[in-house]
């Protein structure tokens, strides 16, 4: 039981980290995405999934004596199953592979800090709030200042201390970044 409520604290945690992004100042957002597709492709393709499937090991559970009022008992030890589970060996080789063709194509890979909700109004446009996980489209203003991001035709923001990361529904990411 307290194995599954540190699991799910630790879930929470990873859910307000920092978000890992590539980032190359002169991109537009739709050439962004064509470049990292394509180096996962080539990833998938040089260092594909393989899965195998593994055994964690036993659990022994020894019995005991047991006594109670001058009657004793011994009950016997047993044995629980570790559990199976599966592991695709290449997934690290794949990681690297695509960051590494990332590289090449000049990007550079940054991890920025999740934006608030907040954070995503103020870059909102001016039709109303861009709820979290939406995509962002149009002139991106607040009364506060204008943000330098788009969906798509703009290049990639200038990064300042305030940049952040929103992942969109559709799995990218953008950096929100005032100006």
């Amino acid at each position: 039981m307290r194995l599954m409520i540190f699991s799910i604290g630790m879930l929470g945690l990873a859910a307000c980290g920092p978000l890992p992004v590539y980032y190359r100042a002169d991109t537009a957002f739709g050439q962004q995405q064509t470049d990292e597709l394509a180096c996962a492709v080539k990833a998938l393709k040089e260092a594909p999934v393989a899965n195998e499937i593994r055994q964690r090991p036993p659990v022994y559970y020894p019995g005991g004596q047991y006594c109670s009022g001058g009657n004793c008992w011994t009950r016997p030890g047993y044995w629980v199953d570790g559990g199976i589970y599966t592991v695709d060996v290449n997934e690290g080789l794949r990681s690297r592979l695509e960051q590494s063709c990332m590289a090449q194509k000049g990007y550079q890979r940054l991890e920025l800090p999740r934006c608030s909700k907040e954070e995503i109004a103020a870059y909102s446009t001016p039709a109303g709030p861009a709820p979290s996980g939406t995509g962002l489209s149009g002139s991106v203003r607040s009364g506060t200042g204008q943000s330098s991001v788009q969906k798509s035709g703009r290049n990639s923001p200038v990064l300042t201390p305030q940049s952040c990361v929103v992942r969109l529904k559709d799995g990218s990411t953008r950096i929100l970044s005032p100006l």
